[in-house]
C-alpha cells in the first residue's frame, strides 16, 4: 500500500517510504509529540519550577554552619518565594505545623517572621537492603 496521498501529520508535506508513516522526519515527530504533551505537562511544569525555587531561596538563606534562621515574610517575597507550594509538612509535638519545599522547610512565628529550617536525615530512616 503507497502513501502517496498521505502527508506529515506535523508539516504537511508530502510523505514517502512506508505505508504507516506519519511525520517526515525525526524533527516533526518531536515537534508534535511535544507539541501535544505540553498542555498537559505545563501545570505539573510550572508547580515543579517553583517548587525548586522556593527549595533554592530556603538554601541560599541557611547558612551551612546554622540550622536554623529567622527571615521576614517579606524578604522571602521578595526573593519570588511563593508559599502556597511546598513538598510535605510535618507537625512536631508542639502542634507547630512546617512546611517543606524538599529538604528545606519554615515555620510561621508570627505575620512578620519566618524560621527557615534544614530536613535533618535521620539514619534509622535509610531504607534496609536485603543481603543476598
Amino acid at each position: 500500500m503507497s502513501n502517496q496521498n498521505q502527508n506529515c501529520v506535523d508539516c504537511g508535506a508530502p510523505l514517502s517510504g512506508r505505508s504507516d508513516k506519519r511525520f517526515c522526519d525525526d524533527y516533526c515527530r518531536n515537534h508534535y509529540n511535544n507539541k501535544m504533551k505540553s498542555g498537559s505537562n505545563n501545570l505539573i511544569r510550572n508547580i515543579n519550577n517553583a517548587l525548586k525555587k522556593n527549595r533554592n531561596i530556603l538554601a541560599g538563606i541557611l547558612n551551612e554552619e546554622d540550622d536554623t534562621v529567622k527571615v521576614s515574610r517579606e524578604k522571602l517575597l521578595e526573593s519570588g518565594f511563593l508559599f502556597k507550594y511546598g513538598t510535605h509538612s510535618y507537625t512536631n509535638k508542639k502542634g507547630n505545623v512546617y512546611i517543606y519545599c524538599y529538604d528545606y522547610g519554615y515555620l510561621k512565628l508570627d505575620q512578620d517572621i519566618i524560621l527557615v529550617v534544614r530536613l535533618k536525615s535521620d539514619p534509622l530512616d535509610k531504607p534496609n537492603f536485603i543481603k543476598g
